[in-house]
Parts: C-alpha cells; structure tokens; sequence
C-alpha cells in the first residue's frame, strides 16, 4: 500500500484521486508521521459497506440464534 503526506495530496489531489482510482489501490495519507486517513476509490469503498453492511447482518442472526431467539 502505497503512503503519501498530507501535503501532497493538498498539492496533487487531482493526480492522486485519479492514481487510486485506476489501481483500485487504497492509499494511506500521513499527517506529522501518523496515519491520518485513507483515500479509497467508490468502487472499493462501495464494496466495504456492502461487506460491513452483510456482516453485521451476520452477526445479528448469530446473536439471535444464540439468545435463543
């Protein structure tokens, strides 16, 4: 996974957007050294909801199944 500063993404925004967007590739943006966010294209992000979204689903069934219910 590929990390930029947070000053470069505030100077190439455009080309690092588009960077991520073809390789499908999250990107872990730095600020003072820490990680401080990640950038992600649509698609990706669309699919980890989608995943998160089922999973806790999941999890619901499991907890009811084991309440008994």
């Amino acid at each position: 996974m590929r990390t930029e500063l947070v000053t470069t993404l505030k100077r190439k925004a455009t080309e690092l957007i588009s960077e991520v967007s073809s390789a499908q590739e999250p990107m872990l943006i730095t600020q003072h050294g820490l990680p401080a966010a990640y950038l992600v294209d649509v698609d990706t992000f669309e699919s980890m909801e989608s995943r998160i979204r089922l999973l806790e689903g999941i999890a619901k069934g499991e907890k009811a199944a084991f309440d008994g219910r």
